[in-house]
């Protein structure tokens, strides 16, 4: 269920929102995680590419998936959003700290209208409000999910479950939460491994072309993962006094993972599976796509909060931390026994051995985190309006580094040589005023400012040469912006109203893009310390609709941004790198309703987003102007049908479309339906309720019952069957 009906929050959004109450999520959707939940809501795309998956950025109107810092996620004030990057990787949110089971409700705000939150609310923010026990109570619930899986050779059948379970109660003026999650998950292969003709000596393989119509061979399927991952929930609430309360949420979050892979290849003399993917027998292709992540990360929240009268107000720090984060892959080094100057000696792990053992590399990100600190204010000032003050800080930490291991498989091996390390600091400090005033009975204008200070610090690179490591000090980098935001309500009939929002706002850059150096396979992601802020200066006309039985939203967006923080892929150099874009510029119409109720049973709701966002000016790389902004596709569209036969019993069909979109800001990846190919998909889930009693209810659905085969970038998930059975007291 959708609606824009504004929350009660302490910040007085002005925004255009959608919500999404624990009714309809438990009618609606088949829910493994908490991503998955918003998968139906206005213009939002999350890439979940299969269970389990660590790595699931959120796309907004005029952001693509690889822009994961343009938006906040939120859950109970903690920040989920990673704003140590600005990716599909690392960057992504931490979902995986909220389960589906425990959420109240969900209000998504769009675009930088809000003085309450920072630039990185250009796209979106999503706040997520977990239930509080007021009695004893507890639940259990198991869910099991089956993909059929088949593309070039790879036929699967790969099956998930998760049990969760929740424990709660009150003692006076304390109430007590607990909760713990595990999730086993297959997934399909979320990579290929290709070349441009057979490797001398093996046959085999499937023919196809890449995304620049290029003719390649594929070789085998990479990154078939199997996680095993729990989650840990403990939630404390006192009552201290009337109307005021502490809480205190503790979230630890554990993932172990192994990626393997599948080779279509065979040797032409022995017959039998090879992974060469170079005529040396080197299989460094295959190498990348096997590993083994093992994580240990932990959130704290603490909140003090009070509210009554005329005055609200809010203190609430957050601290997120990597225990421990490590990825291990077999050696892909294709000179063996080269000494290097520091002793180092580059040794050669070649599949099928290398499943069992022997030299490669592990990949620490341990001690990364941030931590928050937001101070809230709300006054009712009477004929002053509503106004609200804040304050804000953040603090971000990045710890990188790669290192050889005697045994890729064993994460306490001895290690040797570091290959490489990124280390940075950033840091943002923000004071905020917004006031709600009332200039007639039925027009309202809300004028807010937000000042931030930043600075990047502590910044240095070390990489591995043919002779020695070299370690790259990087520059200090500070700025300070002031952004003013406005918007206009006018109620103009009886449930009608218009609204006109106005804001500026300044995406800092992370502190990954600006020191994190990655290597992925043969690829390399470099860093950019004299990178700018974003500048985005975003305009919104909004008529809506809302009545008791439903709502319908028309909005107008019109999007600048200036320096915008783009990541390219440079194929000469086959280097990835971030770069500031000139200009580019959205324009957005967003059409989202709901009509509950038709004929007493039916609801229905559905949204449809038209955009037109282009690159405007980029001096450095003239092609791209006039060319569709990476990941952003030209139509998104998705509706619900839910049919309530009986009280008891809910029966829903859902859709989800997106229009063919582009990988390169020049828009020179014109094959979409192909391996980093970003192609267009519909696909259509089913889901059936039942409600046996008050304590107990199961469901049965299908994910992508049509079979639609798509990609982006990575292979998505195929048909899938859903199954979930929950008790509770």
């Amino acid at each position: 269920m959708t609606g824009q009906a504004q929350t009660a929050s302490i910040e007085r959004a002005p925004n255009t929102q959608a919500s999404l109450t624990a009714a309809a999520i438990a009618t609606q959707v088949n829910a493994v995680s908490t991503e998955d939940t918003l998968k139906y809501l206005p213009s939002l795309v999350i890439r979940k590419r299969h269970i389990g998956d660590n790595f699931a950025p959120i796309a907004t109107r005029t952001s693509g998936l690889g822009s994961s810092a343009r938006s906040l996620i939120y859950a109970d004030g903690a920040l989920l959003s990673a704003l140590i990057g600005n990716n599909n990787g690392n960057g992504s949110p931490r979902w995986t700290l909220v389960t589906p089971a425990e959420i109240a409700r969900v209000d998504v705000l769009y675009g930088p209208f809000s003085a309450a939150y920072s630039g990185n609310a250009i796209g979106t923010v999503v706040n997520i409000t977990t239930r509080t026990p007021d009695r004893l109570e507890a639940q259990i619930s198991a869910t099991t999910h089956v993909q059929q899986y088949a593309y070039y050779g790879t036929h699967q059948t790969l099956p998930t479950w998760q049990v969760a379970a929740s424990v709660g109660d009150r003692f006076g003026p304390l109430a007590l939460m607990a909760a713990f999650t595990r999730t086993n998950a297959r997934s399909q292969p979320v990579s290929y491994v290709t070349a441009t003709s057979l490797p001398a000596g093996t046959t085999g393989g499937y023919g196809d072309v890449n995304k620049t119509g290029a003719a390649i061979r594929v070789l085998g399927a990479g990154g078939i993962e199997h996680h095993v991952q729990d989650t840990y929930k403990l939630k404390a609430v006192l009552d201290i006094a009337p109307g005021v309360m502490a809480r205190y949420v503790l979230g630890i979050w554990r993932d172990d993972t192994r990626g393997d892979v599948q080779s279509y290849l065979t040797g032409t003399a022995s017959g039998a599976t090879t992974y060469a993917t170079a005529a040396s027998g080197a299989t460094t292709g295959f190498n990348s796509a096997v590993y083994t992540r093992d994580a240990l990360h932990v959130s704290h929240v603490a909140e003090l909060a009070g509210h009554g009268g005329a005055l609200d107000w809010q203190v609430i720090a957050t601290r997120y931390r990597y225990a421990h984060d490590r990825q291990n892959n077999p050696s892909p080094d294709t000179a063996s026994g080269t000494t290097l100057a520091t002793g180092f000696v580059a040794t050669r792990n070649d599949l099928p051995a290398a499943l069992n053992g022997g030299a490669g590399i592990i990949a620490r990100q341990d001690g990364t985190g941030w931590d928050t600190l937001d101070g809230r204010v709300l006054a009712r000032a009477g004929g002053m309006g509503t106004i609200s003050i804040g304050a804000h800080a953040d603090h971000e930490i990045l710890n990188a580094q790669t290192q050889s291991i005697a045994n890729w498989l064993d994460s306490g091996s001895a290690t040797g040589q570091t290959r490489s390390a990124s280390h940075g600091q950033t840091r943002t400090l923000a004071l905020w005023a917004q006031d709600e005033l009332a200039l007639a009975p039925h027009l309202t204008l809300t004028l807010g400012g937000r000042q931030e200070w930043w600075r990047a610090w502590d910044g240095y690179n070390v990489t591995l040469s043919s002779t020695a490591n070299t370690r790259l000090v990087q520059p200090t980098r500070s700025f300070a912006g002031f952004s003013p935001k406005a918007s206009l309500t006018w109620g103009f009939a009886p449930d009608w109203s218009a609204r006109v929002s106005a804001g500026q706002a300044f995406r800092m850059p992370t502190v990954g893009e600006l020191y994190q150096t990655v290597a992925n396979g043969v690829l390399l992601t470099n860093p950019n310390p004299n990178l700018l802020p974003e500048r985005a200066r975003s305009v919104e006309l909004a008529v809506e609709y809302r009545a008791r039985r439903g709502s319908l939203r028309v909005s107008l967006l019109n999007e600048l941004i200036q320096n915008a923080l783009i990541s390219q892929l440079n194929a000469a150099t086959a280097t990835t790198y971030v770069q500031n874009v000139d200009l580019t510029r959205g324009r957005v119409v967003e059409i989202a309703g709901e009509r509950r109720g038709i004929l007493g049973r039916v609801d229905i709701q559905g949204s449809i987003t038209l955009a037109d966002v282009i690159t405007a000016r980029d001096t450095v790389f003239p092609a791209a102007v006039g060319k569709q902004l990476p990941g952003v596709p030209r139509m998104k569209a998705s509706a619900v049908v839910t049919y309530h036969p009986t009280r008891q019993i809910s029966l829903s069909a859902a859709l989800r479309y997106a229009s063919r979109h582009f990988a390169n800001l020049d828009n020179s990846d014109t094959v979409g339906n192909t391996y980093q190919g970003f192609d267009r998909y519909v696909v259509v889930d089913l889901r059936a309720q039942f409600r046996v009693s008050d304590h107990f209810e199961w469901s049965v659905g299908v994910d992508n019952v049509n079979n639609d085969r798509y990609f982006l970038f990575h292979p998505f998930p195929q048909r899938s069957f859903f199954a979930s059975v929950g008790w509770k007291l």
